[in-house]
Formats: structure tokens, C-alpha cells, sequence
């Protein structure tokens, strides 16, 4: 690997600004300063270090978070905080939400900087079971309760779109508190489920993705690596 690159994948450091460091001396290999950005190391075997410091390659991460509340799945600094800002790790910026949730909606969001496995969670093809937890406006009981799971496990078209949504299970765990269990991603599509019912959500909550399950000892704004099992379930 490049010299430079290295530096900038390692470092804060761009590779315009990894250049300026070597050409400043801040940079060793092997414990000689060294001013070439085009030196090519070995990852493995070279010892670089800048302003002292020892230098390693970050690996790829896997990350679960409790997702609280008014908190963005964006790159870009917006209204409100982003996840990767409640994150200490270097090069924090790589990591990428596997399936957003929106600012006000809470609960587990997986992160990583592996692009193909988290095309293997988010791909329709893999149909990943997702489970919300949702706060309804208005309160389903008795015969309207059956009619919405009917409707749920049946497919129901959402407004703008050309084809029903696939069969999903919804369960009332109270009058104004459902568990509907899907299959898809479909912008915003658990509100717009409960929209086209005629109900709207009050807040919406995010349990499970796949065999992944929001810990109960995780708290809102806390994250975690994951483990080698939960990294292999997908």
C-alpha cells in the first residue's frame, strides 16, 4: 500500500494533507523519517507512526446502537445529531446505517463500513425480518383488530405505490400498542402501513433485525460491537 493511503486511512489526515505531513517529517517508517508519499509498506510487517504515534489499519466494524430519539441516519450535519457523532472510534465516518431509521423513531440500528454484508441485510431478496414496536393514535380492538392482521398478512397498497406490500404480521399487544413484523424497506413504510389501516403512529420503535435483538441492558444513545454469531447471521 501506497504510503499516503495509508496515512489517510488511518489518520484524520486527507491524502493532500498526508503529503504536507511527510514532506513536515512527522511521518517514520521503520523509525526513519520518511518524505516519499508513493513508498509502498507492508501493512503487516512496517511499523509507521505520525507525530509518534503508531499507526494501524482499521479493520471492518460491526455495530449494534440503541437509537434514541430526535438522532439522524445521515453523513450530513442537519437539525439534529448524527449516530456516527455518538460514536468513539477512528474513522468513524465509514461507518454506514444498514437500513435507516428516521429522527424520531427509536430503537436497533446496525452499522458497518462492509458494504456486501449489509447489502446481505437490507437486499429484498434476502427477506430479513424486521420488528417494530409501534404507538398507535387511535386505539384497534375486537373485530377491527382481526380486520387490520387480515389485512397485514395479506398485503395492503400504500399511497403512491403500484403493488401491495408482502405479506407482514401484525400482533396488538394493547389497544393503542402493535408488533408488526416485516419483510421489506419501503420508505417510510411501517407509518404508511398503519396509515393506509387508518391509524396513525404515534412513535415507533425498532426490536429486532433478523436474529438480532435490541438488548434490554443496551440504553438509548449506547452501542456495541457485534458478535462473530450475530455477524454470521446474515
Amino acid at each position: 500500500m501506497r504510503l499516503d493511503r495509508f496515512l489517510s486511512e488511518t489518520t484524520p489526515l486527507t491524502r493532500s494533507l498526508a503529503k504536507r505531513a511527510l514532506k513536515d517529517g512527522d511521518v517514520t517508517l521503520n523509525g526513519k523519517p520518511i518524505k516519499q508519499a508513493a513508498t509502498q509498506i507492508d501493512t503487516e510487517q512496517d511499523e509507521v507512526t505520525f507525530n509518534g504515534e503508531k499507526l494501524e489499519l482499521v479493520g471492518l466494524r460491526y455495530l449494534m446502537m440503541h437509537k434514541p430519539t430526535d438522532v439522524e441516519c445521515t453523513a450530513r450535519r442537519g437539525l439534529y445529531p448524527r449516530v456516527i457523532d455518538l460514536i468513539d472510534l477512528p474513522k468513524v465516518e465509514r461507518l454506514q446505517p444498514v437500513g435507516r431509521l428516521d429522527a424520531d423513531t427509536t430503537g436497533l440500528l446496525l452499522l458497518t463500513d462492509d458494504g456486501q454484508w449489509s447489502h446481505r441485510v437490507t437486499s429484498p431478496r434476502h427477506r430479513c425480518a424486521k420488528v417494530y414496536i409501534a404507538e398507535l393514535a387511535e386505539p384497534v380492538e375486537g373485530s377491527a383488530a382481526k380486520w387490520a392482521i387480515n389485512q397485514v398478512a395479506e398485503g395492503i397498497m400504500l399511497e403512491g405505490e403500484e403493488t401491495p406490500t408482502q405479506p407482514a404480521l401484525l400482533r396488538f399487544l394493547t389497544p393503542t400498542q402493535a408488533e408488526l413484523t416485516i419483510t421489506e424497506g419501503r420508505y417510510h413504510q411501517v407509518k404508511r402501513m398503519f396509515v393506509a389501516l387508518g391509524n396513525h403512529v404515534n412513535a415507533l420503535h425498532r426490536q429486532s433485525i433478523g436474529d438480532i435483538t435490541l438488548p434490554n441492558d443496551l440504553a438509548p444513545g449506547e452501542w456495541r460491537e457485534l458478535t462473530a454469531e450475530e455477524i454470521a447471521s446474515f
